[in-house]
């Protein structure tokens, strides 16, 4: 099961692309409550947003975000049916992507 959620929409002439990933974004500042040791810090560094194969969107991400991050974008050009792929990747070098259509 991936762990990037997509939705899509049109409106207005423009393709509306929500997504929520699941990942726990570490930091590597927070201590652990038990055992007093610092978490490693794991983070999304990179995010990528592909409709038809073409890059529509790449974000770079850092610790400044926070658990779980939600991220929305429009484009013009999108069509009923086309394809959106979202993939991200972390700094431990884990991967993840997924595909849609726009509804």
């Amino acid at each position: 099961m991936s762990s990037i959620k997509i939705r899509t929409k049109q409106k207005d002439g423009l393709t509306i692309v929500r997504m929520l990933i699941t990942h726990p974004m570490e930091t590597g500042r927070r201590r652990d409550d038990l055992t007093g040791k610092t978490i490693p810090a794991h983070f999304i560094r990179e995010v990528r947003i592909e409709h038809n194969q073409r890059l529509v969107a790449s974000c770079e991400l850092s610790t400044g975000v926070s658990r779980n991050p939600y991220i929305s974008l429009r484009f013009r050009g999108g069509q009923t049916a086309d394809s959106i792929r979202v993939t991200w990747t972390d700094n431990l070098g884990n991967t993840d992507s997924a595909e849609t259509t726009i509804a």
